[in-house]
């Protein structure tokens, strides 16, 4: 299989799956892509490792004996400090939009239906790594002031009366871009582009994650608006 070349080095990747073949081919693949690779064949083995080792990004299959990988995730989002932020690109032999919306709902940040080419995985890998990395394109938006929170778009932190507030890489990417346009719609489409879903659910998904996060009240939100018919703005004070 063709390789695709990359500027992984020394990334760390967490890969989880039951399945002893599917696992190996991924971790040899991946390997050989330059990054490095640890293994778990479920839920009890990755989190001994994710208690231990830092991972820049962790691929969970969903369908597993005992827990499954959306057990794993709302695990890993439950975790104090930055371990609970790791990006995850869910994997599953399902489909079905339900399954890759209940990903997200929990903080998954990309969904990949089995069965799949090892080289669309790794560039979904690539494509979050690089919106971890990425930064604003105006400084004038890097400190955006939402009533108690508070978020450092250059850093991509969030928050809240003081205390820091854990956010997805999705979560990350998706404020920074309605803070480059304040007060302005961004249209709902051209959010779900870059999104595992662009039919536009995973935006919505996402924004009522980071109402639930920022507005006191997430059913009447203040700073993350809905523009009825066009998308979503950002009304920071």
């Amino acid at each position: 299989m063709a390789m695709v070349e990359t500027t992984s080095a020394e990334r760390h990747l967490l890969v989880v799956d039951d399945d002893d073949r599917i696992r190996d081919l991924l971790k040899e693949y991946l390997t050989r892509a330059g990054f490095r690779v640890s293994a778990a064949p479920g839920g009890a083995a990755a989190r001994k490792l994710m208690e231990t080792l830092d991972f820049d990004l962790a691929v969970f299959d969903v369908m597993m004996p005992g827990e499954d990988g959306f057990s794993l995730t709302r695990w890993l989002r439950e975790r104090k400090g930055a371990a609970g932020g790791t990006p995850i690109l869910m994997l599953t032999a399902r489909g079905l939009a339900e399954d890759r919306i209940e990903g997200l709902r929990l903080g998954a940040d990309d969904y990949l239906a089995k069965p799949f080419e090892p080289e669309e995985l790794l560039l979904r890998i690539e494509a979050i790594l690089r919106r971890a990395q990425a930064r604003p394109l105006a400084a004038t938006t890097a400190l955006v002031s939402l009533g108690r929170c508070r978020f450092d778009a250059e850093r991509g932190e969030l928050s809240c009366d003081g205390a820091a507030v854990r956010l997805t890489e999705a979560e990350i990417a998706l404020l920074r871009r309605l803070a480059r346009s304040p007060h302005e719609p961004v249209e709902r489409m051209e959010l779900a582009k870059e999104t595992v879903d662009p039919s536009g659910r995973a935006i919505d998904v996402q924004v009522t994650r980071l109402r639930r996060k920022i507005e006191a009240d997430p059913k009447a939100p203040r700073y993350l608006q809905t523009v009825r018919g066009i998308g979503y703005l950002l009304a920071p004070d």
